[in-house]
């Protein structure tokens, strides 16, 4: 038999496992190998659709017009059924000496003079399609050994399948999980506050999601989860539309800030969701946990909605992705400092040196900036000396219902204990 060019069947097989090649690409190049090596034109592999035989890998050079993926075959115009139900043999090296093959149109249309073929099975052990080989050339030298390494190959490409299998059925399990939260509004918003530092009263308040599930997972799990899927931008839209309700009762000097991600800002729904409210009121913050894949596309939507009085605020700032060069090509009216900054700042020289620094860039740029995640007095009398006007974290008031959001303007002497 040839021996293929660029890989062996040992370098194949390892490289199956190794990091960073997927199922299509092992499949691929299994294939190629087990074509090359028995030296025929076409090998595919194969899936049982109903009645049809659908191509789902092919390596065919030359021969595209023969087989391409995606096309697909009747069962009964095929081998198949016949090698399943054992009337012929997996391995034929001349189909001229098979009755069977010389009565089936396909193998004089090819024609089909030699042919190997290993049925795919699913984990459950019902039949998937098959790895194929074949040949327009009688292969009288092929052998049990030439089974067994299309078997190995079979197997292989089998585990392949079954992997890419288990990873649709999860993500359809995903999906319907998202679809039916989102749907049946399976999740609360509770509200933050965010405070001025210098009379300790609430300038506005930051929506968060709480889902209702067990166990409980926390919220990015859902939103990655959805993303995931292709539902990311529909969740976070239905959070923001139940979030924004709020505005129906908080004093209207008050703002409400909703988080989204660039790619849900980048489709352009957020204009219709807003459009019921007063865009002043509303706060978009731009949590930015993976990389923009299009500035220019979000830029021309945060544009609209900034035009309309949305104001920007950049989220987790010193945290993830988030670096410099995000907020200056956001330009955001607002700068939210991360937890990882904020923490321990008063104890920490480097902290508070970066703080500052930032202090000084968002006076510059005339942004807004919001220190997050303060935990203590120590913490926040800190950054009311490096000049931070709005806080919000733990120790001047944890996340609430919107009862609790409400009860900050009916008594109106409340203070934060100092």
């Amino acid at each position: 038999m040839a021996e293929p060019s660029n890989i062996t069947g040992a370098s194949l097989l390892s490289a199956a496992g190794a990091p960073g090649v997927n199922a299509d690409e092992t499949i691929n190049a299994a294939l190629d190998f087990v074509r090359e090596h028995l030296n025929m034109e076409v090998a595919y592999l194969s899936e049982f659709v109903g009645d049809n035989l659908v191509f789902r890998a092919v390596s065919a050079p030359g021969f595209e017009e023969m087989v391409a993926v995606g096309g697909s075959m009747p069962l009964d115009q095929v081998y198949c059924r016949h090698i399943l139900a054992g009337r012929l043999p997996e391995l034929i090296p001349d189909t001229g000496a098979e009755p069977l093959c010389q009565s089936i149109p396909l193998t004089h249309a090819i024609p089909i003079k030699s042919h190997v073929s290993i049925p795919i099975r699913r984990s459950d052990g019902t039949p998937y399609g098959m790895f194929c080989c074949l040949s327009r050339t009688a292969q009288s030298d092929l052998n049990p050994r030439d089974l067994e390494v299309m078997r190995a190959f079979a197997n292989l490409s089998a585990d392949q399948v079954n992997e890419k299998l288990a990873v649709q059925i999860q993500r359809s399990e995903i999906f319907a999980t998202i679809q039916h939260v989102q749907e049946n509004q399976l999740f609360d918003i509770v509200y933050q506050p965010i405070m001025d530092a210098g009379s300790r009263r609430p300038k506005g308040f930051e929506a968060l999601c709480r889902f209702k599930s067990e166990p409980y997972r926390p919220p990015n799990l859902w939103f990655d989860d959805a993303k995931t899927v292709g539902l990311q931008a529909e969740l976070e839209i239905a959070v923001i539309e139940r979030a924004l309700a709020a505005l129906n009762d908080l004093p209207p000097e008050i703002y409400v800030s909703v988080n989204a991600s660039p790619d849900t800002v980048a489709s352009g729904a957020l204009s219709d969701v807003f459009a019921p409210w007063p865009s002043e009121r509303i706060v978009l913050e731009v949590t930015e946990h993976s990389m923009v894949s299009s500035y220019e596309t979000l830029l021309n939507n945060l544009d609209l909605l900034r035009f309309s009085g949305v104001r920007l605020a950049i989220d987790d700032a010193g945290a993830g992705y988030s670096g410099l060069q995000h907020i200056v090509k956001l330009r955001p009216d607002i700068i939210k400092l991360d937890i990882s900054l904020t923490s321990q700042i008063d104890t920490d020289v480097v902290r508070r040196s970066l703080g500052a620094a930032l202090v000084r860039f968002a006076r510059e740029i005339d942004a807004a900036i919001v220190a997050e995640g303060i935990e203590t007095g120590s913490e926040f009398d800190t950054l009311n000396e490096l000049g931070v006007p709005l806080a919000q974290g733990y120790y001047l008031g944890r996340p609430g219902s919107l009862d609790a959001a409400k009860a900050w303007f009916s008594h109106q002497t409340r203070q934060i204990r100092a």
